[in-house]
């Protein structure tokens, strides 16, 4: 059994790959490999697309991993994905769910917890956290974030990249606008989540605050 960690942070992509090394099916120890971010996933998977299972982050630098996502469904459809978040809120968990996504895995989970989600899904079953697995198509829709603070289009954007710890900088590139555009949406953001810096508007934006 192969399985590709795709995590950007050294220290938790190691953490990882020694937690899962105890993951075993039918009695053979996995063998787990680690990529930083998607272009070294996408050598990985070029040179030989056999893995069982695909861990993947969402805040990765350059291609996120939610754009990623939908990569690797197109192209290696027989891989299973479970997604790992820092980021678990319910638009993030149904999102992630729709765009193929075998299950998904908050970063504030035990190592039980993760280790019970991947076996589920190698047994080919899906995992969602506990909170939504009532959600399904049928029901009502759960609000986006910017749809429960009032967040304009461009200001739901800027927020989802200082999720993925891009820099004011970076996210006016990324966007085609100026570092000072930017600063004043990073501004209207704190002001409508009634915080005062960039941690705190994750946590309300997780609703953990």
């Amino acid at each position: 059994m192969r399985i590709l960690v795709i995590e950007d942070h050294t220290l938790v992509r190691e953490g990882l790959l020694l937690a899962l090394k105890g993951l075993d099916e039918g009695g053979t120890p996995a063998e787990i490999i680690g990529a930083r971010d998607a272009d070294d996933a996408t050598r990985l998977l070029a040179a030989s697309d056999d893995f069982d299972l695909i861990l993947l982050d969402l805040m990765l630098p350059g291609t996120g991993g939610m754009a990623f996502l939908g990569v690797i469904r197109k192209r290696h459809p027989h891989i299973p994905v479970v997604v790992l978040s820092a980021l678990d809120d319910g638009e993030t968990v149904l999102k992630a769910m729709r765009q193929g996504a075998a299950g998904f895995v908050s970063k504030a989970s035990p190592t039980d917890t993760l280790l019970e989600a991947l076996h589920k899904v190698l047994a080919g079953d899906t995992w969602l956290p506990p909170e939504y697995r009532e959600l399904s198509g049928k029901r009502r829709r759960p609000k986006t974030v910017a749809e429960r603070f009032g967040l304009t289009k461009s200001q739901a954007r800027v927020l989802e990249l200082l999720a993925e710890g891009k820099t004011n900088r970076e996210i006016g590139a990324m966007l085609d606008v100026t570092e000072g555009t930017v600063k004043i949406h990073v501004s209207a953001i704190f002001k409508a989540l009634n915080v005062s810096n960039r941690s705190q508007a994750l946590l309300v934006a997780q609703g953990k605050k």
